[in-house]
């Protein structure tokens, strides 16, 4: 079946989204080799892929190397072999004379999506199972791009001297990844222009989710997939939270290099929270963890509208010293986990993506589906 013939074919359609994170990106694949393991079993089919079952991928930084892995075809645990091999590398020191400007070196992080990816791999390749959706952010024209393969859509026409669907691959997705003060920002060519871009996760869709149902849904993307509880289901899969409070912080200490600094994980968090609640507030919520002590977790309650629009669930993990208590991995620091480059704990982010989808992921969440 050809990616068209996929987006028109009738009947329900899954959509997947992974928010960003830089390593931590590791806890989401643990998240999701336990939706596969559940996936296979409900099917009986053991070779079966996240791509065989969902029909949209949609991922922001570390989230798009891994829907784009997984659009690809790739089984979840080649995707952990990946990372569990390549970390180190992709997050390779910066050369000291150019420390100050970025933590770290792109040579190694772009051989290796080129590795994974191929270098002459389009967007529009047909390699890619399912719809692919990438977030990343166009500093040039100072928006947020989601980028899609999506055939449908205005600027992946043939017809046009700057079709999306002509870019590399590889290249968007490491535009994706270009978190600011950590990696250097990505140009891409785009028909006669040459673009700034850096990492998605600085919109305000690091978690992509509801971005991936409007894109899904709405008019002009020329998708139209029809909503409602018993026609979309929509699984986000998050890389951890860690909101910390800071009762003893000195103001006059929050000057630019503070902010540099802070600023791209309170984005994140932001940005995380407020696409997971609107899912809330329009889905029908079957997994989530309370989101804040004010408004609970949302499930059963009634949103904005007489209809829930779709079937939602979000798996994530509260990586304060209190959330990890909770899920019994006393023996893990909250700052060994809490960084989005963490290389050297990468046993425990995936022991916290472990315990996070044997204890969250059910298989009757998955039920009608």
């Amino acid at each position: 079946m050809t990616l068209p013939e996929r987006i028109r074919l009738t009947g329900q359609k899954k959509i997947l989204t992974l928010d960003g994170g830089g390593i931590r990106g590791m806890i989401t694949v643990e998240i999701l080799a336990r939706i596969e393991t559940i996936l296979r079993e409900r099917s009986g089919q053991p070779d079966l892929v996240l791509s065989d079952y969902f029909d949209f991928i949609a991922g922001t930084s570390t989230g798009a190397i891994i829907a784009t892995c997984i659009s690809l075809g790739l089984s979840v645990d080649a995707i952990r072999n990946f990372y569990v091999s390549s970390g180190a590398e992709m997050f390779d020191k910066a050369f000291l004379l150019r420390r100050f400007q970025y933590k770290f070196e792109d040579e190694k992080l772009a051989a290796k999506l080129q590795e994974v990816i191929g270098h002459d791999t389009v967007l529009g390749s047909d390699r890619l199972q399912t719809m692919l959706m990438l977030v990343m952010r166009n500093a040039t024209t100072d928006s947020p791009w989601p980028v899609s393969n999506n055939p449908f859509a205005k600027y992946n026409s043939s017809s046009r001297p700057d079709n999306n669907l002509n870019l590399p691959l590889w290249q968007l997705v490491r535009a994706s990844t270009a978190a600011p003060v950590y990696f250097p920002p990505e140009i891409v060519r785009i028909g006669t222009q040459e673009f700034v871009f850096v990492d998605g996760g600085i919109t305000m869709y690091n978690n992509p989710s509801f971005q991936a149902f409007l894109m899904a849904t709405v008019e002009p993307y020329k998708v139209c997939w029809p909503s409602g509880v018993g026609n979309i289901l929509l699984v986000s899969v998050g890389t951890g939270a860690n909101c910390i409070a800071k009762t003893d912080l000195d103001p006059v200490k929050m000057n630019l290099v503070y902010n540099a600094t802070s600023l791209p994980s309170a984005l994140m968090f932001s940005a995380l929270n407020e696409q997971d609640f609107l899912c809330r507030c329009f889905g029908d919520c079957r997994a989530g963890d309370t989101i804040d002590r004010e408004i609970g977790d949302m499930k059963g309650k009634a949103g904005p509208s007489t209809e829930k629009l779709f079937t939602y669930m979000r798996y994530n993990a509260d990586l304060s010293r209190n959330g990890l208590d909770t899920l019994g991995l006393r023996d893990i620091e909250p700052d060994h986990v809490q960084k989005l480059d963490s290389i050297e704990f990468i046993t425990q982010l995936q022991e916290v993506g472990r315990v996070v989808g044997e204890r969250k992921v059910e298989p009757n969440q998955f039920d009608g589906f």
